[in-house]
This record gives structure tokens, C-alpha cells and sequence, in this order.
């Protein structure tokens, strides 16, 4: 059985190891995302160490694959090894590999990346009508043209663009780039995502999850969520000792 998104959900990426995995979830986030063969930037634990993790995770938690495979096969493979039910799809994939992704899989929960600013606006739009019936949800990222990086850049990249792909989505999608404590309930009030995603936005200086900054940014996104979605902001948030001011 496929698991559906949980919405409005908040994710975060980049997990080290079970200490970090412990304390996203203390601070009332269900979605750990583990980016693996990647092309530009370096993974942050080992595939046996994130495999192990994705593992010992239990409801309402859930491990998600963030990867740049491309193929069918290979995917489902990974996703396999790993334990992981759901799958981040960053790579240039095609509408068959997706269709096969689904035949070998069909319980493989997939989100399908839109990275503004590697594409015109039209061939993003193009990718949601034609992707939409195959995948359960979309995430829109930043490109960086100085690295090649499609995505995990800590960039932002114009809301306006993500709130076009919203309204014109039949699935979820969840906003990525450059979040922090300190825009994103901006962000979610521009944008009008299903879910939020943030990486080194919640990290100190060597690169840790920080609680503080955690705590910040699940509240921030909480209420901005509730706002326009009532009744409906992240689940079981633990009190937070207090929010980052927004410029």
C-alpha cells in the first residue's frame, strides 16, 4: 500500500546520524530526508549508516531517499536496499522511467524535483501536466549555475514561480531553497506549498542540526501553515523556547 503525504508536512534533509535523526523528530518533524549519489555535492553519512537509520524509523516518522538517479531499475534497487518507501526524484527522469518505476514498485511513494531556474517557467509547467499523474508529489528547488547544483544549494529562487506550479499542480508540492527560521513563514504566505523542505538552513556552523533553529522553524512553518490552512499546521509540535524575527 502507497503512503500518501501527510500534509502540510515539514521535511529536513541532510541527516548525519542517529542523534540527528533523534532530534528532528523531538522537535515535531516527520519527514528525514537522506540525500544519496549525488553528482555535485557530498553525502552527508554513508549508504549502510543511512540504510540503518531509514530502518529504525518508526511511525509517524518516515525516511525519505533524495537522489539524482534517473533510472528505473536502479532506483527501485536503492530504494529497496535502503528500506525507503519514499523517493526524492532530482535526476532528468523521464515520463517511461517513471511509468516503470511504478510497475516495479507500486507502493514507492515518489516526488518528482521542479528546479526553478534551470528551466524556463514553460517546460516547468510542462513537467507537472505531463509528470502529474505519475508521481504523488513535486518539490521546487534552486539551481545553481555557478556548480550545477539542482538543489541543496542554500539559495532561494522567485516564490512566484513556485506559486505558478502550486496553482497549476494536481499533486502536492512541497517548497525547497534557501529556507530558514527567519523567511519561512514568508515563503509558505507567498507560495502556498503542501509541505516545506530545509537543509543547512537548520544547521549551525560545522553543519549540525541545531535544535534551536529547528524548533524555530517547525513553529515558524506551523503558523504560517495554519494561517491558510486551519487546523492543519505541522503535527504534535513540542513547545518552542522561542522564533527567529523575520526581516
Amino acid at each position: 500500500m502507497r503512503l500518501s503525504l501527510e500534509t502540510p508536512l515539514i521535511q529536513v534533509a541532510g541527516i548525519r546520524d542517529r542523534a540527528e535523526a533523534a532530534l528532528v523528530q523531538e522537535c515535531g518533524v516527520r519527514y528525514l530526508g537522506f540525500p544519496l549519489r549525488l553528482p555535485v555535492n557530498r553525502e552527508d553519512l554513508t549508504e549502510a549508516e543511512a540504510e540503518a537509520i531509514i530502518r529504525s524509523l518508526r511511525p509517524p516518522a518516515r525516511g525519505v531517499l533524495i537522489t539524482y538517479l534517473d533510472e528505473a531499475e536502479a532506483i527501485d534497487g536503492f530504494c529497496r536496499m535502503l528500506g525507503a518507501r519514499i523517493v526524492q526524484l532530482h535526476g532528468d527522469i523521464s515520463a517511461a522511467e517513471l511509468a516503470r518505476l511504478r510497475e516495479l514498485d507500486p507502493g514507492l511513494t515518489m516526488i518528482k524535483s521542479l528546479v526553478v531556474g534551470m528551466y524556463p517557467i514553460s517546460v516547468l509547467e510542462g513537467l507537472v501536466i505531463e509528470l502529474g499523474p505519475l508521481v504523488d508529489g513535486f518539490l521546487t528547488d534552486t539551481y545553481e549555475p555557478e556548480t550545477g547544483a539542482a538543489g541543496a544549494t542554500g539559495r532561494t529562487h522567485d516564490w512566484g514561480v513556485s506559486r505558478r506550479l502550486v496553482e497549476l499542480s494536481p499533486r502536492p508540492v512541497i517548497l525547497a531553497g534557501g529556507l530558514t527560521p527567519a523567511n519561512v513563514r514568508r515563503a509558505i504566505s507567498a507560495v502556498r506549498p503542501a509541505g516545506v523542505d530545509v537543509h543547512t538552513g537548520v544547521e549551525d556552523a560545522p553543519g549540525r542540526k541545531d535544535r534551536a533553529k529547528l524548533l524555530a522553524f517547525v513553529a515558524e512553518a506551523s503558523a504560517a501553515f495554519g494561517e491558510y490552512w486551519p487546523g492543519r499546521g505541522a503535527p504534535e509540535l513540542p513547545p518552542a523556547s522561542g522564533r527567529s524575527q523575520r526581516p
